[in-house]
């Protein structure tokens, strides 16, 4: 099993509001996640870091998560405690008030994979050489695709296609979407909507199907993003599964 990821603020923006990481707890069990700031006055990058500094020292201190249930409570109860600690922020820095983050998570045990997600950051898996979305957006935007208001293609360059209808720390408490996928895939990918938005599902799928190795996949997909004009941060946390014993 091999894994990396990298975060880079693109080719637009002054600083890099996103956050990412992958670690592994005492049990060998992964966590991946990926956190999208927004807020101004750093109140972006802040509202990430909180995010997944307490998620990551939450999921590193566990020796195991256990069984499929209790790890989906435990993923619940972590992000609603950073989204806490995120209002709390707010609440005690007048300043930063408006800031808050998406959030997308993997946890990759020896039974099952779940996925996360709160906001516009994605999950896919491989299967197959294929790429395939997990997570769905909460974006205004989505609604109204699924409402048949307008359709994917309106959706692409929609004027309000940034507006978010979930993300932590905007109120008091927040729902998750879990997702209970299929264990046996080849790959996962979280990102930040900097590299959906540059690069379509089959040009991501073209790069991580290439014969490179894994930290190339990784630099190679922000690279793509980036020439094709990196008007956002760019986040990308990507495991390989590879032959299991």
């Amino acid at each position: 099993m091999e894994f990396a990821y990298l975060t880079d603020p693109g080719q637009v923006r002054d600083h890099n509001e996103d956050s990412v990481t992958i670690i592994k707890n005492e049990s060998e069990e992964i966590l991946m996640a990926v956190a999208d700031g927004m807020g101004g006055h750093k109140g972006g990058e802040i509202a990430s870091s909180i995010a997944i500094t307490h998620i990551s020292k939450r999921f590193a201190d566990s020796i195991k998560v256990g069984d499929k249930e209790e790890a989906i409570n435990f993923l619940k109860e972590v992000v609603s405690e950073a989204n806490m600690l995120l209002y709390k922020y707010t609440e005690d820095n007048p300043e930063s008030v408006g800031m808050g983050t998406t959030i997308v998570i993997a946890l990759l045990t020896k039974d099952y994979l779940l996925f996360g997600n709160i906001g516009d950051s994605s999950g896919f898996v491989i299967k197959d050489k294929k790429l395939y979305k997990i997570t769905s957006d909460h974006t205004l935007v989505n609604l109204l695709v699924k409402s048949g208001e307008i359709t994917e293609e309106e959706a692409k360059d929609h004027p309000r296609k940034n507006v978010l209808m979930r993300a932590l720390g905007a109120n008091i408490t927040v729902e998750m979407d879990v997702f209970d996928v299929e264990r046996d895939v080849e790959a996962i990918l979280l990102c930040s909507d900097g590299l959906t938005n540059m690069l379509d599902e089959k040009q991501i799928e073209t790069v991580l199907d290439s014969d490179i190795d894994i930290d190339a996949k990784v630099q190679k997909l922000i690279n793509k993003a980036n020439n094709r004009g990196g008007t956002d941060n760019i986040s990308v946390a990507y495991l390989e599964k590879g032959e299991e014993k």
